[in-house]
């Protein structure tokens, strides 16, 4: 069944709606679509458009002439269906409105065209019949744990291959367990013991080549003395090739002859002043200053006076270039200094472990001297840096080099030791690696020799086989009966297509005509027409005999709808319990067959229960309160019966919008047109502040207002006088002027065409309200009926 439809945007008057935001009960619960549902809207408030969304799910497309139409509809499995699946959906739904009708009973817009035929099982083929009950009797069944025939020998034949393949699968499935725990087995697998079988890619299809090869003829198992040969070969474990330190390019002598070079360059004194010169740290916080002012400031921060030119003068020539160029060039020979200092600090660092133990003790006498060496080195670095610093600091004074102690050369001599290791180490590798990879695979094909006969690998492989043949035996035998119910399934089909008499569907469209419409003289002919010796029937409209032509609108409507009821019973519906959706069935309709149709309705449709899902529209009143009284009932699992769930629904429409509600109590408990026009009335007159959810009462009041009074005041003054207004309102007649203007120029166009294209005068609407309720109000049990009717206590 159809739960709900969940969207729909783009399609005629429904523009954004969502069901979740609109379906809700009074407690704001979502709710949902019924087995049997009635819709109420008006004329052009969107009850086509919701038929041609279920239609478009029946018959795989959606009409073109939408721009971008977008819906969603959600069933009972919460399964959803939307405008680009619908073309790949296989449902059981049967829609009637006016596109079934203009594609099936094409007369009514052509008055030369037929009605499309259609066929339900004849009565004189009887010889057919068995031969159809004897085909239906050997398929069988197919209803779920009653089946029977061959659709019992199918379910059986399933369960057999079920049952051995489940069997088989987990016999497999645990085979493969111990595989992949052999294989890739955190505590036991071939791949996490490298050390012993030497694959660290290891895998189970690795495995089942292995187990290939002890399986066959050729292989030789290891005895005790062999094993444990291979295993003190692989104590001596594989190193991995060792990298060599990064070349080490000591700059030993180039930093002494630069350093001599700045420590003994002379700088003039001359010009300089002279207390700065024999105070260092003076000189330097002066410097400092001079560097903070110099071409920024005028005014001293320090002492708040003004920085003469002539001071500035004295300033500039004790701080020449020559001097700032020498401070420097000894800054960037300490910044080298330093940078090859952390080198030295942290080049040698090694492991003694990626060696072959013959190495260690070697390896360490390297580190240690390295670690001495390297910390004398960056010792001797450190005294050039401090005498540099100290010509920098008083940078007027020359200093004598005082050249520190050479050790690069012990340095070098230590990583020329350390390369040559690696080297020797590298070398020892090449004939124990060869050696070790033929221990370990020997070792490894023995492991996987013992797993094998440790799981009767053999005897597990040959029952798996066995099985895979059972179940492939299954799987032909199950093939072969479904392709057997398949073919006589078709013919079952192809003998019914013998049985099929398109002039029986005629007759029960005109048995609807005749009975429930007493319409004697207009009835549907099948005319037989052979082509090139292939019949072909064709359905034609015709009175007293003769085809009809003219016909009325309110004739169009009662043959399409009987057409539609008679169809369900055709070849391709009748058994199917399909969901049915009537779009508003009384077009043109007196009160009498309005509710002939819904006899019609109750009769064949509802009382017959051949539908999985029933839903109507209406814009009529009349006809929704016959529709209150539709029911059919549901066999429970117990045996008793109940009337089947029902829900009702409003299709409203505001402005150019519409949107789907559940229908209000008053309109579903007291549906006439009187109730329901008093309540659209009393609600204009309370409004205060009008927005989109109510702006629909003033668009819809002047019908509504008008429609009332014609009934109200028919009762109230039944002489057929033209002055019913003025006598209603009494000697006031500015009430009964306004009312009729509204009556004339809001219920009606006509004259006043201008009116279409101007808003509605909400004040005049709301003020007219109140003046027809407060002289409704004047009859106080009247009035309080009224209320009741709708719902609300006076």
């Amino acid at each position: 069944m159809i739960k709900k439809i969940k969207n729909i945007n783009n399609l005629a008057v429904f523009q954004d709606f969502e069901w979740d935001n609109s379906v809700l009960n009074n407690n704001r619960q979502i709710m949902r679509f019924e087995r049997m549902n009635i819709l109420y809207g008006r004329n052009y408030a969107g009850k086509t458009t919701l038929s041609r969304i279920v239609r478009a799910i029946e018959i795989g497309r959606i009409s073109e002439k939408y721009d971008s139409p977008s819906f969603s509809v959600m069933f009972d499995d919460d399964s959803t269906i939307n405008q680009d699946q619908i073309a790949n959906v296989q449902k059981n739904i049967r829609v009637f409105n006016e596109d079934f009708v203009r594609d099936n009973l094409r007369f009514i817009i052509d008055p030369e065209d037929n009605v499309k035929s259609f066929a339900v099982l004849g009565d004189d083929n009887n010889a057919l019949e068995e031969e159809i009950a004897i085909l239906s009797n050997e398929i069988g069944s197919n209803e779920e744990n009653k089946e029977t025939g061959l659709y019992k020998r199918l379910r059986d034949l399933k369960t057999i291959y079920t049952e051995i393949k489940s069997a088989n699968d987990q016999f497999a499935s645990s085979l493969d367990r111990q595989l992949s725990e052999k294989a890739t087995g955190r505590n036991t697998g071939i791949k996490y013991k490298t050390n012993k079988f030497g694959d660290q890619n290891y895998n189970i299809s690795k495995l089942r080549t292995d187990i290939r090869k002890v399986m066959s003829g050729s292989y030789n198992s290891l005895d005790d003395d062999k094993k444990a040969e291979h295993e003190l070969m692989l104590k001596e474990q594989v190193k991995s090739t060792i990298p060599l330190l990064p070349t080490l390019s000591l700059q030993w002598e180039q930093f002494c002859v630069e350093a001599e070079e700045l420590l003994s360059q002379k700088i003039g004194s001359s010009d300089k002043i002279i207390e700065l010169l024999r105070e260092v740290s003076l000189n330097e916080w002066v410097k400092q200053g001079y560097e903070l002012h110099k071409d920024k400031k005028e005014i001293c921060v320090f002492c708040g006076e003004k920085v003469s030119d002539e001071r500035w003068s004295i300033l500039h020539k004790h701080f020449d270039d020559e001097s700032r160029i020498l401070e420097q060039k000894i800054g960037k020979l300490i910044k080298k200094i330093e940078t090859e200092m952390q080198t030295v600090q942290k080049l040698f660092v090694t492991d003694k472990n990626l060696f072959y133990s013959n190495f260690h003790k070697e390896i360490e006498k390297l580190t240690e001297s390295y670690s001495e060496i390297s910390s004398r080195y960056n010792e001797q670095l450190e005294i050039l840096k401090e005498q540099l610093s100290r010509r920098k600091e008083a940078i007027t004074e020359t200093i004598p080099l005082v050249r520190p102690f050479d050790c690069s050369q012990e340095l070098r001599m230590i990583l020329d030791s350390y390369e040559h290791c690696c080297i020797q180490s590298n070398d020892f590798t090449g004939s124990l690696a060869s050696e070790q990879a033929n221990a370990r695979e020997a070792l490894r094909l023995q492991e996987v020799y013992d797993f094998c006969l440790t799981t009767n690998y053999s005897e597990s492989m040959e029952a798996i086989s066995e099985n895979t043949k059972k179940i492939e035996e299954a799987k032909r035998e199950f093939d072969r009966t479904r392709k057997e119910i398949h073919r006589l399934e078709e013919l079952i089909t192809n003998k019914k297509r013998q049985l099929n008499d398109e002039e029986k569907g005629a007759l029960l469209v005109n048995k609807y005509l005749t009975d429930f419409f007493g319409h004697e003289f207009l009835s549907l002919k099948a005319i037989e027409d052979n082509n090139n010796g292939e019949k072909k029937v064709r359905f034609e409209i015709v009175r007293n005999g003769s085809r009809a032509y003219h016909l009325s609108e309110g004739e169009c409507s009662l043959i399409s709808f009987c057409y539609f009821v008679a169809k369900l019973n055709d070849i391709n519906t009748r058994g199917l319990k399909p969901i049915i959706w009537i779009d508003d069935p009384i077009s043109s309709l007196d009160g009498n067959h309005i509710f002939f149709v819904y006899s019609l309705i109750a009769a064949e449709i509802a009382g017959t229960g051949a539908f999985e899902q029933l839903f109507v529209s209406t814009h009529n009143l009349d006809f929704l309160k016959y529709l209150r009284r539709l029911n059919s009932l549901e066999l429970q699992p117990n045996g008793k019966t109940k009337s089947c769930s029902k829900q009702y629904f409003v299709i409203n429409r505001q402005g150019h919008n519409s949107t789907l509600l559940l229908m209000p109590k008053y309109l579903k408990e007291f549906g006439t047109e009187f109730n329901y026009l008093f309540s659209c009335i009393q609600q204009c007159s309370c409004i205060e502040v009008v927005d989109d959810s109510n702006f629909h009462l003033f668009y819809n009041f002047g019908n509504n207002a008008r429609k009332f009074l014609e009934i109200y005041l028919y009762f109230k003054y039944p002489d057929f006088s033209e002055d019913k207004l003025e006598r209603f309102f009494g000697e006031d007649r500015v009430p009964s002027i306004l009312i009729d203007r509204i009556n004339n120029e809001y219920s009606h166009l006509q004259g006043s065409i201008e009116r279409a294209a101007m808003p509605v005068e909400v004040p005049e609407m709301v003020s007219t309200a109140r003046l027809i309720i407060d002289k409704v109000k004047e009859d106080a049990d009247q009035y309080t009926a009224l209320m009741k009717s709708i719902g609300i206590d006076a």
